[in-house]
């Protein structure tokens, strides 16, 4: 069965919380399943190495990954507007996928957790789409079809699911984000099948 990488990076659980959910979305599709990969965090002090696998939650994220992968779910918290420096990281390390053309063709969508409604969840959002447009990714949002995108109190744009954490970062989804990332979910694997036939 083929897979949809969704790759994320998370901090305080927020960012790996939408990715399940987006899972739980791909998984909902049949003939297609959610392949849940991290990225390691990147170290201040050069020395320091991260361990070859986490403690818990998703493995590190490998270029085969990539390859294998149909479709592409891409997820990080906001720092300054922008993507988590780990994930900007592993982008700049994908020189040869893009020489390539590993990525080319196939569907891609982000999602972001703030800590603030006005944290720069859809700069964010829009940063992500950089890498993945250069590596030829046909990228996808949320439409206003989906009727929660006028009336959510919460996350949720037409860029990329979105959640909105508070300033201790302990804010569980509401259901209303639940469901924008559930949505977001089933649309990329629904495109993703379409497109691999």
């Amino acid at each position: 069965m083929p897979d949809i990488l969704v790759l994320y990076y998370s901090r305080n659980g927020s960012v790996r919380a939408l990715a399940e959910a987006i899972a739980n979305g791909i998984d909902g599709v049949a003939g297609v399943q959610a392949r849940l990969r991290t990225v390691p965090p990147v170290a201040v002090v050069t020395e320091t190495a991260a361990p070859p696998v986490p403690d818990r939650g998703a493995p590190y994220v490998e270029k085969r990954d990539l390859a294998e992968c149909i479709g592409l779910a891409l997820g990080s918290p906001t720092r300054f507007g922008n993507m988590a420096a780990p994930m900007k990281h592993f982008w700049d390390t994908t020189g040869a996928e893009w020489q390539n053309g590993t990525l080319s063709g196939k569907p891609a969508c982000v999602f972001t957790s703030t800590s603030s409604m006005h944290g720069g969840q859809e700069s964010t959002l829009l940063s992500m789409h950089l890498p993945l447009l250069h590596h030829g990714m046909l990228v996808m949002g949320l439409p206003f079809t989906e009727p929660l995108l006028s009336s959510t109190t919460g996350g949720g744009t037409p860029y990329g699911a979105s959640h909105v954490a508070g300033a201790a970062g302990n804010l569980p989804l509401s259901d209303d984000e639940k469901h924008l990332a559930r949505a977001l979910g089933k649309r990329l694997a629904l495109t993703a099948l379409k497109l691999a036939r």
